[in-house]
């Protein structure tokens, strides 16, 4: 068994990751280790051929493999050490880990780790659909690894599960394979994307949005056939023939690590519980990306993992750790808000702003924070649409009581 000491180990070299260790870097922590499972770092961006990437943090737009590779080459030029194919198992430390790799087992020891492990989509037993159980079923993660990294044929006829944002880049990666998108389905009221996108993708190749809709069976014996889909207003039911199913969205932070380490994880995100400075429940842990609040883009995933970046400085050089930060609930039709804990000091959040999600369609209205019988804060908000972003100014930290009740956000 080999043995690797670092000053921080960063588990997951996506945007999220890459960023937090090249700016830990350029703070001048000596020892950065970045390990990431795969064969080369770069998270998601690495098989999503579109553009849109790089907006926010790269100040220029690019597709997903080329800001995958600006990101790995900025971290290594900032001196971080990146591992691939190093997939961490295991915790034999408060902040020492297992890791396996083609080399052999080795033990990484840190002062300090900050967890980086994205998110990913819920396949079609997750989503309990039932059926036969034939070839030709993807998430929109295994299509695009299917098409942009190993060049494989996913039939010509594809039914996307999912309205939100990465839906409707499925049908720019199906056509890409030279298949067709014959219907997005959704069981929300209205798709949830941009009018731009939509325009761009289902409005220029004529392929229909079934919403108030769901799948509920699929026909097939070797592979696909069709899909039963079910009106959930109406009652009917249509099949629709096809040969490919892409279960879209529906996103769950990838937290099995977080859970071996017994971090607490909050109901909402599913991701693990954290307070502005990305601190875990777990001494000098930290979380950051799209593990804390699936499914973000890339470019808002990155900032996050560098606005952590001080806070693990400030650990470093000082040992200290909230221990009892105060949490945040949510009430339905939030479905959940990121950072979910609100340290004593109230000092600052990742992005500036807290970022929520909500259930269903609901508002406009105002979003309130509460503590007890005190309304801390409150903003007028619009529409409100599920996979689609919320962000609540944090104003009212200063007002928080860091020995009073859990905090409450709703909308009014």
């Amino acid at each position: 068994m080999s043995r690797r000491a670092s000053r921080v180990v960063v588990v997951g070299g996506g945007p999220s990751g890459l960023s937090a260790a090249m700016a830990l870097r350029m703070a001048g922590v000596a020892e950065v280790l970045v390990v990431d499972r795969e064969r080369e770092a770069g998270g998601v961006p690495r098989h999503t051929g579109h553009w849109g990437f790089g907006i926010r943090d790269l100040r220029r737009v690019t597709t997903g493999p080329r800001y995958a590779r600006q990101w790995v080459a900025r971290a290594e030029d900032a001196g971080v050490t990146v591992l691939p194919e190093t997939s961490v198992t295991a915790w034999i430390g408060p902040t020492t880990v297992r890791a396996t790799r083609p080399d052999g087992i080795w033990e990484l020891d840190a002062s300090a780790v900050v967890l980086a492990t994205g998110c990913r989509e819920r396949p079609r037993t997750a989503r309990l659909i039932p059926g036969d159980r034939p070839a030709g079923i993807y998430t929109t993660g295994s299509l695009q690894r299917a098409v942009f990294l190993a060049g494989l044929p996913v039939g010509s006829r594809a039914v996307v599960i999912g309205a939100e944002h990465v839906s409707f880049s499925a049908v720019l990666t199906l056509a890409h394979a030279g298949a067709r998108a014959v219907a997005l389905v959704t069981e929300h009221p209205a798709d949830q994307t941009f009018a731009l996108l939509r325009r761009a993708t289902t409005g220029l190749r004529r392929v229909p949005v079934h919403t108030l809709s769901r799948v509920r069976s699929v026909i097939g014996r070797g592979r696909v056939e069709a899909v039963e889909v079910e009106d959930l207003e109406r009652g009917t039911v249509q099949r629709i023939a096809c040969d490919t199913l892409v279960c879209s969205g529906d996103w769950i932070p990838e937290h099995e690590l977080a859970r071996l380490g017994e971090i607490m994880i909050d109901p909402g995100t599913r991701g693990p519980r954290i307070d502005g400075q990305g601190r875990t429940s777990r001494r000098g842990v930290f979380a950051v990306g799209n593990l804390i609040h699936a499914a973000e883009a890339a470019d808002v995933a990155s900032r996050c993992g560098a606005a952590a970046a001080a806070a693990v400085c400030q650990f470093l050089a000082d040992g200290q750790w909230q221990e009892q930060p105060v949490s945040i609930a949510v009430e339905d039709p939030l479905a959940w808000i990121s950072p979910n804990a609100v340290e004593p000091s109230g000092a600052g959040v990742p992005h500036g702003r807290y970022l929520l999600r909500v259930t269903r369609a609901a508002g406009p209205g105002a979003l309130e924070v509460r503590q007890g019988e005190r309304r801390l804060g409150v903003q007028r908000v619009g529409r409100l649409m599920p996979n689609r972003r919320v962000s609540l100014s944090p104003a009212w930290l200063g007002d928080v009581d860091p020995h009073g009740p859990t905090l409450r956000a709703q909308l009014v």
